[in-house]
């Protein structure tokens, strides 16, 4: 039994955004509580600080939004400070449901073109979708690892608990109805 989003769609890209979302915004509540020392934290190996590397996840998020289809969040990501982490939620949110809706969107033979300053580019719009699920995987990892290092239990961002948070796991006594 599959989680049916508010357009009855029960897609496999539909709960691979959707757990993105829900894991970037975990992610978000939780560093959220801890200090500013540890939001300064690094690890040897990672992009940057836990702050920076949350920032960078959705910049990217919302570039990849930006080269298909120009879109951008209302409260756009600018300046080197870390906003709010309610801005951050905000973006994670906006860029959560623009890439679902690219990724449904995506065929094998859907091209996105970039030019900038006299050179084009072109490349597969499913490769960039691939390309943002993994990217936003490898840094929450990261922080992870730093939260870690740190001595601090990080939140648990499998989909295992993904299904378990959105009710899709269950369990019962064998024989006992399932319903």
């Amino acid at each position: 039994m599959t989680h049916a989003d508010a357009h009855g769609d029960s897609s496999v890209v539909t709960t691979l955004f959707a757990h993105n979302t829900w894991a970037n915004l975990k992610l978000l509540e939780f560093c959220a509580q801890v200090s500013d020392a540890a939001l300064d934290a690094t690890a040897i190996g990672g992009y940057g600080s836990i702050r920076a590397t949350l920032v960078h996840i959705l910049r990217a998020e919302v570039s990849y939004v930006e080269r298909v289809n120009g879109k951008r969040p209302p409260h756009a990501l600018t300046g080197d400070p870390l906003p709010g982490f309610a801005a951050l939620q905000d973006v994670a949110r906006w860029a959560g449901d623009e890439l679902l809706q690219l990724a449904r969107s995506a065929r094998k033979d859907t091209i996105v073109r970039e030019r900038e300053q006299g050179l084009v580019c072109a490349y597969p719009l499913a490769s960039l979708i691939v390309q943002e699920v993994t990217h936003a995987t490898e840094h929450r990892t990261q922080i992870a690892t730093i939260i870690t290092q740190l001595g601090l239990e990080p939140p648990d961002l499998s989909t295992w608990q993904y299904m378990v948070e959105t009710g899709e796991f269950r369990e019962w006594t064998e024989g006992q109805d399932n319903a």
